[in-house]
């Protein structure tokens, strides 16, 4: 998603670190900051009863702002990232996920391994517990591969268990899959992801709102968790405890408008109470894949222009639709199939005749093109295009 000309971090990046790495400064109260003050030069340039007067932020506050807002060393950072070939965007770059600058506490500056992509705006967040069982990490691989054959990428935390099993489905379909780290990005947490790191950087992003050097800390956490809701259309929670790490990041998509969905487990299992939790208090009950395309309501019929808070583009900015068939790279039987579909529903020996493909092939198609969300079956062994 980077530029031709476009420079490696974003511009004026020196300006936003030395601000968000200030003390007492957050996503909101940065954002405040920014929207009192108008720019880094005044803000910067404030004395402590200027900086006290806007919104939420107090005596005490307001010092410990004026007194270290100017420490941090922005460009030993960038020189560092740069080496390691991590850029940082600011919010108003373009690279910047549109769905994650939308939700109330965004990260100023993100730190990227790999690349964001536009497409990307179609993403799923699989999460759930480090101790889970057999059956957690078969679920989580499973949907995970293929929602991203379908042309979703899967957000994940990179963390042992279910996080690990989301980003190796998506890798194993060839996928698209971004890590939200909960330390900086010169380190791999835990360690032996590290070749799992790599891939992810080479097939989608890992990315960090926190210094490259942050250790992973249990504090840093909820804030990952955050950032992974922020970036999904809908989160799905696999298994998880209650009070786990997995339930913040479903809290944080609701607080966000998005969809949460949850896979039912043993009622004897202990990691199932989360999900089961979930599910009573109104969370989607998946079972399938196609129960997750009826719930986002998007696959088959393609996406608006996004949305994201700014006018309309002109005609000649205006790109390609975010969700593009042929990028889901399908066999010849699936296309063939899918070509003599349309909104008036078919039976399986209708299109086996229509599509002029063996038996055989066409059935594997329509259950192919049903788990990819393109197809829909309806009573009467009945198919009809989504």
């Amino acid at each position: 998603m980077k530029g031709k000309n476009e420079p490696f971090h974003s511009e004026n990046i020196e300006s936003w670190l030395r601000l968000i790495r200030a003390e007492g400064v957050g996503p909101v109260t940065f954002r405040r900051l920014l929207e009192h003050f108008g720019d880094f030069d005044r803000i910067f340039g404030a004395s402590a009863v200027q900086l006290e007067k806007v919104e939420k932020v107090g005596r005490v506050t307001a010092e410990r702002i004026a007194r270290t807002r100017m420490n941090y060393d922005a460009r030993k950072e960038m020189e560092q990232a740069a080496r390691q070939g991590v850029c940082m965007i600011h919010w108003d770059d373009r690279r910047y996920p549109p769905p994650l600058k939308g939700i109330d506490d965004p990260p100023p500056v993100l730190y990227v391994k790999g690349a964001l992509k536009r497409s990307d705006c179609l993403a799923i967040g699989i999460v759930g517990s480090r101790r889970c069982t057999h059956y957690g990490l078969e679920q989580a691989e499973r949907f995970s591969h293929l929602l991203a054959a379908a042309g979703l990428t899967i957000v994940s935390g990179l963390a042992r268990g279910i996080d690990s099993a989301a980003h190796r489905g998506a890798l194993s379909a060839s996928g698209r899959t971004i890590a939200v780290q909960g330390c900086g990005l010169a380190n791999c947490f835990p360690p032996e992801n590290q070749k799992v790191f790599d891939k992810i950087a080479e097939n989608g992003a890992v990315i960090s709102e926190l210094p490259l050097m942050y250790e992973p800390l249990s504090e840093n956490f909820p804030g990952r968790n955050r950032i992974i809701a922020g970036l999904s259309m809908g989160v799905l929670v696999v298994e998880a405890a209650p009070r786990s790490g997995a339930l913040i990041t479903a809290k944080a998509a609701l607080e966000y408008n998005r969809e949460v969905m949850a896979i039912p487990g043993r009622i004897d299992n202990p990691t199932s109470k989360g999900p089961h939790e979930l599910i009573k208090q109104g969370a989607r009950l998946i079972d399938s894949v196609e129960e997750i395309m009826d719930t986002l309501g998007i696959i088959g019929h393609g996406l608006k222009e996004h949305v994201s808070g700014r006018a309309a583009q002109t005609q000649k900015d205006v790109e390609a639709p975010l969700f593009d068939i042929s990028r889901m790279n399908l066999s010849e039987s699936e296309q063939a199939v899918l070509a003599v579909m349309d909104s008036q529903p078919l039976g399986a020996e209708e299109v086996i005749v229509a599509a002029d493909r063996p038996a055989g092939a066409v059935q594997s198609a329509l259950i192919s093109l049903q788990l990819k969300g393109l197809l829909k079956q309806l009573p009467g062994n009945l198919y009809v295009r989504r």
